[in-house]
């Protein structure tokens, strides 16, 4: 027997169904255009983007005043994208990104890199945004630069950093991305994920502020980095960062079995010479 459907059912199907029709054919928000989003290609394309080296945008930081990226340059940057109206993503990415930077501070030097969070929204992404969403998210850091910019210097700063981003029904579908940008404005590394280990983010910075030569660096300043460089180990069991003195403890020890070794191949020598002829 044929089963019929009630009618108040077939009402809320409908209006349900042209619900999510309305939704997916509304007109896009400014900064991208509603379509799929292809997840292997957005990585391929941020993956890609590593090595480019970015232009001199022109960008607006939280007070209002105009900057270009040149001005960041000197030292590394960590460049995270993300966007205020968000409610879940954004926020815990960035929580998260803010307690592994100040670990990486901890331990490579408070102002050893930058660090810059840009909205990609233009038409919601102002400096007032900005300051209201860092402020929200646990990001009172003034060392952190809160940035905006307008519609055409997004796309062409976002295409640079290879990050794709696509407007949805609930708001954009985007890689969860943070740039490392070396001293000169090169992509270096891309990091990924709300949550992500530690040494993601710190082990590229400790490349670039300790594995690399500095500007006006002295060949004493150099060898201190280098040391540094090798002797700051990651502990997993605590989540941090220590200087390891096991390697100068093996250093000395292997100088001193040298030295040691060395003195009684000596002594037996002379000892040898000053016996009479037999």
């Amino acid at each position: 027997m044929r089963q019929l459907i009630p009618f108040p059912l077939m009402v809320a199907t409908f209006l349900l169904s042209f619900t999510v029709f309305a939704v997916e054919i509304q007109p896009a928000p400014e900064g991208g255009s509603i379509q799929k989003f292809q997840y292997k290609a957005a990585l391929t394309a941020s993956q890609d983007a590593i090595g480019n080296q970015l232009s001199d945008f022109r960008l607006t930081d939280a007070t209002g005043r105009g900057l270009l990226l040149s001005d960041l340059r000197g030292k590394p940057l960590v460049l995270s994208l993300i966007y205020t109206s968000c409610y879940q993503i954004c926020p815990m990415t960035t929580r998260h990104l803010a307690k592994v930077v100040e670990k990486a501070r901890d331990t490579l030097g408070k102002d050893s890199f930058s660090v810059a969070m840009l909205g990609f929204d233009t038409q919601f992404d102002d400096p007032q945004a900005m300051q209201h969403f860092a402020r929200k998210h646990g990001v009172d850091d003034a060392d952190w630069h809160l940035l905006s910019a307008d519609p055409e210097t997004i796309q062409a700063l976002t295409k640079e950093l290879g990050f794709l981003f696509f407007s949805s029904p609930n708001g954009f579908d985007h890689v969860v991305q943070a740039s490392v940008i070396d001293a000169d404005g090169e992509v270096y590394r891309q990091v990924y994920g709300e949550v992500f280990d530690t040494p993601l983010l710190v082990e590229p910075l400790k490349e670039l502020v300790l594995g690399r030569p500095q500007p006006n660096q002295t060949l004493v300043d150099d060898l201190i980095n280098r040391v540094r460089f090798f002797c700051t180990n990651y502990d997993p069991a605590s989540d941090s960062y220590h200087f390891d003195y096991s390697l100068f403890i093996g250093m000395f020890i292997g100088a001193l079995i040298i030295i040691l070794g060395t003195a009684f191949v000596i002594r037996e020598y002379y000892h040898g010479r000053r016996l009479p002829p037999a």
